[in-house]
């Protein structure tokens, strides 16, 4: 996979998809446990690629690295990648590229009776409500999130 940078802001650095390669991967049929071990079996191994495992709106899907701590408690962390598909069709409870008043930003998103929120996941930051005087845009749906261990 890869970035090549089409945007730079304080929160999120954003890429573009390229898909133009193929890089297959094995992948263990049987799964791991996260449980108990299970005994050792017979297993067989198949192919994945990344690319079609991660992608499924080639023309709308972006990256974006994070920097910042604001999602941390939903395992978001700064440094971590983004997968990030404006073709999905936003709703309440999703995690979300948005864009308010110049800035980007990536947050839960709320929507109430009484109106839209965006929610950090992390008890310092306060929730953004939004209002008809924000210049606001949900620009796109977080599907994955790349993430070290260590």
């Amino acid at each position: 996979m890869k970035l090549s940078r089409i945007h730079s802001d304080p929160v999120l650095d954003f890429y573009a998809a390229d898909l133009a390669t193929s890089l297959e991967l094995p992948l263990f049929a049987t799964g791991v446990s996260a449980g108990f071990p299970s005994p050792a079996e017979d297993y067989v191994e198949i192919a994945l690629d990344l690319n079609k495992e991660l992608i499924k709106h080639p023309a709308a899907t972006f990256y974006a690295r994070v920097k910042g701590s604001s999602m941390i408690d939903a395992g978001i962390e700064d440094g971590d990648l983004l997968v990030i598909d404006k073709a999905l069709e936003p709703k309440d409870g999703d995690i979300a590229v948005c864009f308010i008043d110049g800035e980007f930003t990536v947050k839960r998103l709320s929507v109430r009776d009484d109106g839209f929120s965006l929610v950090p996941a992390n008890t310092e930051f306060k929730p953004i409500k939004i209002t008809e005087k924000n210049d606001f845009l949900v620009w796109g749906i977080v599907a994955y999130v790349i993430h070290k261990p260590r």
